[in-house]
Order: C-alpha cells, then structure tokens, then sequence
C-alpha cells in the first residue's frame, strides 16, 4: 500500500491520478517499477511497445506464466485501478525470492490500457500476441502528437513491434489482479473474486430526424419531435437491461439539433453501448432494441440510421487456470466467490495468446475510475496472500 501511494505521486496535477502513456509521469511510472522488480531479484527491461517486463527464471524456463496490467489512469483517476495488478504482483515475488518455482515467471507493466491519450488502447498486449494493426501508431492526440511520435519521443523503435509477438507455445497462462468490479464484492463483504468472464462490448450510433418546428404553434399530434423518438429509445434500453440478468446498457451521448427551448428538435444522434459476458444474449439484445427503435422511428414518421461502430468479444476465463486461483483462495480460509467482468482489461487481449484468470480486489462501494477510489490493506493483503500460494501451488505439467 505504502509503494502505491508513492507511485500515485507519479502523475499531472489535479485531483487524483492523471497517468498518460510515453509521458514523463509514464517514464516517472517506470523508474519505479524498475526499481521495484530488480529489488524482487528480476531481471527487466522494456519493449518497444512500452511495456516494462520484469522475468524471474525457474526450475524449467521453457514455459513461462505471466502476470501484470496497465500503469496510465484516466484524467483524475484512482491510485489503484491497473496499477495493482503491477505492483501485487511485484511483492508476492520479493517475497518468494528463496522460494523454487518449477517455471518461469514475467510481470508485464503495460503503457496504454485506457485509450485516453489516443483513440486506441490494449497497444502492449496486442504487440505480445500479434495482432496489433500497425495503422492505430499513426492516430494523434489531442496536440497532435502520432502514436509513433510519442514512442519515438520516449526511446522506443516502434517499427519492431510486429517483432514482439510471442509463441503461445511458451506460455502458460496469464493472470492479471485488478479492482473494476463494481460494488459486488464489497456489498457481499469478499475481499476478493474469480472472474469468469470478461464482458463482450457493442455500440451503436443513432440518429432520428423529424422536423424542427415552432415549440408554441405546432399541435402535439403533428409534430415530428426527434428526441421524443429518442427518448423512447433511452428507455426501451435501460427496460430491457434492467429485465435481463448478465446484461447492462448506457445511452451516454445525447445531442440534439437544434437544442433551442422553444424549438422542436429536428435531430438527435446518441449512443448505445450493451455489455454482457454472454455473446448471444447480448446479440439478442443489440436485435431486439436496434428493431425497437426502427419501429419508434416509423410510428413516429421519423426517418433513422443505426450504425454498429463498436463490437468486441467476450472473453470466457480459463477453468483451470480459475479454477487452481480459487483452489488458492479457499485453502487460505476464504471463499472461490465467483463473478463477471463487467469491464475489459489488457486480459481480454492476452487470451489471443493464453489461457487467461483474473483475481478482482474489493473497492469502497465499488468505485473505480474516480480519485474517491479506495481499497483497504487487508483486501490487498487478501490478494496478496490469494497469489502468493496460487504461484507456490501451481504445477503447470
């Protein structure tokens, strides 16, 4: 705990924590980590993707399990969203420095899960599994600054990325630590959890067009009100999400046109994204509202476009990479309790590569990506304690 209060001064001023990637509170990130796997006895260095790797060799070093997350936070951020998975991780090691593992082991600090700077994220595990579009280096941020030109700036050749990919033939498995569960855990009283799955993702954009019209002259029954339409697309969401267990919707983007108090709105484009750890469900779902709204628009005499922009895959956790995690758990006295990612993380994309697990950390009142975020030394501890004996009892042959 005391290491991730010092790592949270390694960020922009503001509330919280603001950690970007190939910036200097990014290289001030690393100078830590750094610090802290070599005192673990790891031998490290950085990719050109960004991604600080610190090995520990083994018994047998032709298979290797890997541990980690991501280092950069979103603006005004917690102290402890992916930066734990990293940090953990680190002090389990130190402290099974005399003891000898039948296999390798690396702890990956990834550079860019967030996708905050640039419009892409998951850059380091993409690079390690191979499927990094080689395009996504050439987005800019805000100032303009390529993705390229932000490595190159911090000593990296992305040029070798595609040089990066490992064999899944090497790897056992990968196994990431994190606190993005929500209020699960902490209103069940668990320190801790085995996820199953991480969530699929899919979003739509909307837009219904009517007729903007005077707000005061206009009867109701003739009018073509854009965001009435919307309005009832806002609901049917929220109602078939609330009705349906294993899935959540958001309508976060509403805009409207003209957006005038005393005009009938012509226009209103908004977003809906649907999240669920089950691939058919959440189809169903995404057929049955995108239905839903085309026949508003009809009744509505609106006329509309729906465009997916967005789909990723849910990932199903490894069972007996989950299964010898809560075999840890429970043979330290505390429950297997089991539950769905509800956010992705950098595990999402390693299981391109590997069987992948995930241990969640109880957070107050489950609030994460907020400078309140909060964890509670004995549910790291728990943590710890969880990975610890998983790394001791793990035989992977």
């Amino acid at each position: 705990m005391r290491r991730l209060d010092i790592m949270a001064e390694c960020s922009e001023p503001g509330p919280g924590v603001t950690r970007l990637p190939f910036t200097p509170e990014h290289h001030c990130a690393l100078k830590l980590l750094r610090e802290w796997m070599e005192a673990a006895d790891l031998a490290v260095h950085l990719d050109d993707a960004g991604t600080l790797i610190g090995r520990r060799e083994g018994e047998d070093s032709s298979k290797t399990l890997l541990l980690g997350s991501h280092q950069d936070s979103i603006p005004h951020g917690g102290r402890y969203d992916g930066i734990l998975g990293i940090v953990l991780p680190i002090v389990c090691l130190e402290a099974l420095r005399a003891e000898k593992l039948p296999y390798a082991v690396e702890i990956l600090a990834f550079a860019d899960e967030e996708g905050v700077r640039f419009p892409t994220a998951l850059l380091g595990p993409r690079a390690l599994t191979g499927t990094l579009d080689l395009n996504v280096l050439d987005r800019r941020d805000r100032a303009g600054i390529s993705v390229r030109q932000a490595m190159s700036d911090h000593a990296l050749q992305p040029d070798n990325i595609p040089a990066l990919a490992r064999s899944s033939e090497d790897i056992i498995g990968y196994v990431e630590v994190h606190i993005e569960q929500g209020p699960v855990l902490y209103g069940k009283k668990q320190s801790i959890g085995i996820v199953t799955a991480i969530c699929g993702i899919e979003r739509w954009s909307v837009s219904l067009h009517g007729r903007a019209a005077h707000a005061g002259t206009t009867p109701m029954n003739i009018r073509l009100d854009a965001l009435a339409g919307a309005a009832e697309a806002v609901t049917f969401v929220e109602q078939t999400c609330r009705q349906t267990s294993d899935l959540v919707g958001t309508v976060g983007s509403l805009h409207v046109t003209p957006n005038a108090v005393n005009v009938i709105p012509a226009r209103a484009d908004f977003s809906v994204e649907l999240r669920s750890g089950d691939e058919q469900l959440r189809s169903n779902a995404a057929a049955e509202i995108v239905e839903h709204i085309k026949q508003t628009a009809a009744k509505r005499n609106l006329d509309v476009s729906i465009e997916q922009t967005y789909v990723q895959s849910a990932t199903q956790c490894d069972a007996d990479l989950s299964g010898r995690l809560e075999d840890a758990a429970k043979s330290k006295g505390f429950p297997g309790f089991r539950l769905v990612s509800g956010a992705t993380h950098d595990a999402s994309a390693m299981a391109a590569l590997a069987p992948v697990a995930m241990l969640f950390v109880s957070c107050r009142d489950g609030i994460s990506h907020h400078h309140a975020e909060s964890i509670t030394s004995h549910d790291a501890g728990v943590a710890a304690t969880v990975l610890t004996e998983f790394l001791v009892r793990y035989v992977p042959y």
